[in-house]
């Protein structure tokens, strides 16, 4: 695995779908008894560092101060201020800190998908070709590996990352199978469905 890989996580959004007293990504993820609960983008962040596939950024928007306390020293916090414009505008500032710390990959993922593997991000960041996706029961999900090669031939505006630019080069993509479930916090229905399971 390279060295110039970066690992991004996009947690620049609203999260106006969910309605509970805090953001999305700072609600409660449930555990056993044993186990503090972590938050959503906790579980996000320990599954990314874990994955140790370089250093981590995230991008932040809506609310700057999301990534909690003691993360803070362990990855890069890149603040996208026109976050409200799409997520294309977090996929470019994510890769813009990229470029600073000299990586020539980047593997992007989401942070309300807490339950995305480290073994998911690091067999995106191994996979070979220019853009790698991971597929989920051959469905395709996150996370997503561009190399810098592509960076270029992603759109500019709109609220897609790099599924635009996978539909217009389906030949420059590879599909790899991963565990772990690509489901997304975004209502208080989402989190109540797997505090019951």
């Amino acid at each position: 695995m390279p060295r110039t890989c970066a690992a991004i996580l996009l947690a620049a959004g609203a999260g106006t779908r969910y309605a509970g007293p805090e953001h999305k990504l700072s609600a409660r993820l449930p555990r056993n008894a044993a186990e503090p609960a972590l938050s959503v983008i906790e579980a996000a962040l320990a599954s990314v560092l874990g994955a140790a596939i370089g250093p981590v950024i995230v991008v932040t928007g809506a609310a700057p101060d999301v990534v909690p306390a003691h993360f803070v020293d362990r990855v890069t916090i890149q603040h996208n201020q026109h976050w409200d414009e799409g997520q294309i505008t977090s996929v470019r500032s994510g890769l813009d800190a990229a470029t600073w710390l000299g990586c020539t990959t980047a593997v992007i993922g989401l942070a309300d998908q807490p339950f995305v593997t480290a073994s998911a991000w690091r067999r995106i960041a191994a996979a070979d070709g220019p853009i790698a996706v991971a597929t989920y029961d051959g469905r395709r999900g996150n996370p997503v590996k561009l190399d810098a090669d592509v960076w270029s031939l992603l759109p500019t505006t709109g609220d897609e990352g790099a599924r635009a630019l996978m539909r217009v080069r389906p030949d420059l993509v590879r599909e790899v199978p991963c565990t772990g479930s690509p489901a997304d916090i975004d209502t208080e229905e989402d989190l109540r469905r797997w505090q019951n399971n």
